[in-house]
């Protein structure tokens, strides 16, 4: 059997999840769908929703933190965008994938479409896409040049949709190939195209399993091939992370993110919470692909996106403010001599590490004294607490303003599979 094979073997068959893995699901639903309600009113969310509205208006599904429904399509690019756009959300860290995020909003949409599903068959289909879109990406031994959370998002998330639909697996995971896009490009220029990418993932899932479903057939050899996924987009190979199928459970290594921004900027923020500001330098060795994704200079004409990314700023307010809280990511902000100087006591240097997808460990030297950080806040070895969650389930309430739907909070399964 090929890995390819074996990867929609996996996708199709029955499966029953062990209690914690099951446990592990559910509590990370419930961190995505938090964090989607709270990008309801980020910057760009009202041009996303009014682009999505000019597709149509049938009230297929419903958008995180509104009570606006659109159909499944458009509503899974709305979710998408709100639930990447304040750069909250969970991610693999091995894989560098967001990968709650794609599969999320594209399940979520077409669950509500179908007028809802068993719970328990939606959180595995869930699980799949999860495993599937984290998979690819520990495959992967090269350097992120494509935006991975959406290239490898669109896999994992077509073929959780198929499952639940009944599309034709094969044909669903070569179409969702043949939708691949996303470069980091946007997140170099820190832009707030960063997002989007991932909002055209998960419209692009639920179109290639309808595209399937409908009779339209995709390259069957998409992920091996000449011109496949790991001949194109990465270099790797798929059988590292398909021989494990079924016994390792990838939704149980995703990481949560306490703070909104970057997961590279998190190992040097946890290590400074609670400190205060009278610190004269801070020196964080990292390995170069955290120095490549948020060691880049505050500038005082910096955007929000920009902002989420620039661990010199992101010090600066940890260490005026005690949090980072995405409504103080402002041009008053940027332009506050008390924070640029806060910010130039932060050097970043790269610690050689020799794999290009490392996040960690991290080493910091705070006024000459060093702290290791091997485990990053928030992963699953070294978890939030229950008070660290609550404060960020308490944050992204505060953001999302009005829900329509407390069972959002309250009971995400149950709001998720569609159950009334």
């Amino acid at each position: 059997m090929t890995a390819t094979a074996a990867l929609l073997a996996f996708a199709a068959a029955d499966h029953l999840m062990p209690p914690k893995v099951r446990d592990d699901a559910v509590r990370l639903l419930a961190d995505t769908l938090a964090v989607g309600a709270a990008g309801a009113s980020a910057p760009g969310a009202d041009a996303i929703l009014a682009v999505a509205r000019g597709w149509g208006a049938a009230g297929e599904a419903r958008l995180l933190g509104s009570a606006e429904r659109l159909p499944a399509a458009s509503a899974a690019f709305v979710n998408g965008y709100r639930i990447h756009c304040l750069e909250w959300d969970a991610v693999h860290e091995a894989a560098v994938v967001h990968a709650m995020s794609v599969v999320t909003a594209a399940l979520g949409a077409v669950v509500d479409r179908m007028g809802g599903c068993n719970p328990d068959d939606a959180l595995i289909a869930l699980a799949i896409g999860v495993d599937i879109a984290s998979g690819l990406g520990l495959a992967a031994t090269s350097p992120l040049t494509f935006f991975r959370p959406a290239t490898a998002g669109v896999i994992g998330a077509a073929l959780a949709v198929a499952r639940v639909t009944g599309a034709p697996m094969a044909d669903t995971l070569g179409l969702a190939y043949s939708s691949c896009a996303g470069t980091m490009q946007a997140h170099v220029e820190g832009s707030i195209a960063l997002p989007f990418q991932v909002a055209n993932a998960a419209r692009a899932a639920v179109a290639a399993a309808d595209m399937a479903s409908a009779g339209f057939t995709g390259p069957h050899d998409a992920l091996e091939g000449p011109y496949g996924y790991f001949t194109l987009f990465e270099a790797g190979d798929l059988a590292t992370y398909t021989r494990d199928l079924g016994h390792v459970w990838r939704v149980s290594e995703i990481s949560t993110k306490p703070y909104p921004s970057g997961r590279a900027s998190h190992g040097v923020l946890g290590a400074l919470q609670g400190r205060d500001s009278k610190i004269e330098r801070i020196e964080a060795h990292v390995p170069p692909l955290v120095y490549r994704l948020v060691g880049r200079p505050m500038m005082s004409a910096m955007t929000p996106a920009y902002a989420r990314l620039c661990l010199p700023f992101l010090v600066a307010l940890m260490l005026t403010d005690g949090e980072i809280d995405p409504r103080r990511f402002t041009p008053a902000a940027f332009t506050d001599p008390a924070l640029a100087a806060l910010a130039a006591k932060v050097a970043i240097v790269v610690d050689g590490n020799p794999d290009p997808n490392a996040l960690s460990p991290q080493r910091l030297v705070i006024d000459g004294v060093e702290i290791v950080v091997a485990d990053t806040l928030g992963s699953p070895a070294s978890s939030l607490s229950s008070v660290q969650n609550l404060a960020k389930m308490t944050l992204a309430k505060d953001l999302s303003g009005q829900i329509p739907d407390e069972r959002l909070f309250t009971a995400p399964l149950g709001y998720f599979a569609g159950v009334q």
